[in-house]
């Protein structure tokens, strides 16, 4: 089994990781000595690497970093890159999912995709990248009580009509961007 450390300090994504990774890596949290790093760049394999580069680089281990968007076809692919602050730099999940259901307001096309890149670095300077990808759409209000982020307003085609947040994390986990990036994780890992 080996030890890679997380880069994300957001609880969630740590818990859904794990589970998904299922026993094939240890995760060791992200060091509380690391400080912020800035996602500057203007895509999310581009994040992605900023921030598994700074873990590597600060704990001399391998380090995994993810970056994702959630990709609105009625709003030209926003909020994408910046899904997390997408009402602000200081915004709350609720104020993101406000926003973004009143910029589409009453769109017939509401089409989106999550996309979901995960980045490998090893401190020989190997970077590897993967990405999972769930397509489907953007409810009219939102619906559910489990899960963060976009997830009462996004409805997967894979799923049943319900939102992420309605069907629970097993379900989701399923069919998830997350687990199909964690998946294409676990062959890249698996492979000599």
């Amino acid at each position: 089994m080996i030890d890679i450390v997380c880069a994300t300090a957001n609880a969630h994504k740590v818990t859904e990781m794990e589970t998904l990774l299922g026993g094939l890596v240890r995760l060791l949290p992200r060091p509380a000595t690391l400080g912020e790093v800035h996602e500057t760049s203007d895509t999310l394999e581009g994040n992605a690497l900023l921030k598994a580069r700074a873990v590597c680089a600060h704990t001399g281990r391998v380090a995994l970093a993810d970056d994702t968007g959630l990709e609105v076809s009625a709003l030209s692919g926003r909020p994408g890159v910046q899904s997390a602050r997408y009402a602000g730099v200081d915004a709350d999940d609720a104020q993101n999912r406000a926003k973004l259901l009143a910029e589409l307001g009453e769109a017939t096309v509401r089409s989106a995709r999550f996309r979901t890149v995960l980045a490998l670095v090893h401190p020989d300077g190997r970077e590897q990248l993967v990405e999972g990808v769930c397509e489907g759409e953007i409810a009219t209000n939102q619906r559910g009580t489990t899960g963060f982020g976009y997830d009462s307003v996004f409805i997967p085609n894979d799923g049943n009509g319900e939102t992420f947040a309605e069907m629970g994390a097993d379900a989701k986990n399923a069919i998830s961007h997350r687990a199909r990036a964690i998946s294409a994780l676990r062959v890249l890992l698996s492979t000599p």
